[in-house]
Order: structure tokens, then C-alpha cells, then sequence
């Protein structure tokens, strides 16, 4: 009995151990990202995206602001959508998930630096950024990741 509640106390301090350092690792950091073949096959927070947060992030005009340069008939209660960027009707039949990600973290390791898209999670953002905001990404890992989920539910 009391080698079975010793091994147990020590079973249940390495399952703290390890998933408290688990935790401590946190997201992945925006220099941290790595790209291959133009995706991010790895999710950034190792947790699954929310697609209704990422509906949302997607149409709040201070994180995503997606609507400024898309349109989605999805969100057809929305106003103004804009006509720079293509249409993201049916995007998830177009894109996997990790092509995905890779255009909303730094579409310009996608699709060149001329892209008028913004990085949505990297630092390099250019030379004309408010104090405030240097050395900060315009979403967080989590984010990224509600706002894949979302675009994932987006068939034709």
C-alpha cells in the first residue's frame, strides 16, 4: 500500500512536471514561425482554432479587419466589404488549413513582398509603425488560429 501511494505521488508530480512545462512553453513566438513549402503546417498554440471567435476577429476592425479588403457572403450582414484582396467564398476548398495559416501569419512569405496583405502575426511590418504598436503582432497566435478555423468553414 504505501509503495502504490508513493509511485502514485510520483506519477502525479511528473504529470505537473510535464504539463506545466507544457504550459510554460506557451505559443510559438512570430520569429519562431516556421514556413515550408509556403505553409505553417504546425498550429501556433497546439490548441484547435474557434471558429465562431474567428468570425469574429475576422470583422472586428481592430484585429483582423478582413472585411477592408475581402469579400465574404458569409457575412453578408456586414457592411462594406471591400474589392482589394479575392473574394473568400469557398477560400477552404481553395487552401488547406497550414496555407492558411501561412497567409494570415506573413502573407508575404506566400505570395512576395508586393502583397498589400499584412502580416497578421510577424514583426516584420516595415519602418513607419506608431511607438506604441512596434513590437507588437496585429493578432495573437490564438488568433491566427480562430480565424483558420473560421475560414475553414467557408465552402462553396
Amino acid at each position: 500500500m504505501r509503495d502504490t501511494c508513493k509511485n502514485g505521488l510520483i506519477g502525479a508530480a511528473l504529470l505537473m512536471a510535464v504539463g506545466t512545462s507544457a504550459w510554460a512553453a506557451g505559443p510559438v513566438g512570430p520569429n519562431d514561425v516556421k514556413f515550408e513549402d509556403a505553409t505553417v503546417k504546425a498550429s501556433l498554440t497546439g490548441q484547435p482554432g474557434d471558429a465562431a471567435a474567428g468570425r469574429k476577429a475576422f470583422a472586428d476592425k481592430k484585429l483582423g479587419n478582413c472585411l477592408a479588403c475581402h469579400k465574404n457572403s458569409e457575412m453578408s450582414e456586414q457592411l462594406f466589404h471591400g474589392e482589394v484582396g479575392t473574394p473568400l467564398d469557398g477560400v477552404a476548398d481553395r487552401w488547406k488549413p497550414e496555407e492558411l495559416r501561412a497567409i494570415v501569419v506573413n502573407s508575404k512569405q506566400v505570395f512576395g513582398p508586393d502583397t498589400v496583405m499584412p502580416g497578421f502575426y510577424t514583426l516584420e511590418v516595415g519602418t513607419h509603425v506608431a511607438k506604441n504598436f512596434q513590437g507588437q503582432t496585429i493578432l495573437t497566435a490564438q488568433q491566427v488560429e480562430d480565424i483558420v478555423a473560421y475560414l475553414g468553414t467557408l465552402k462553396e
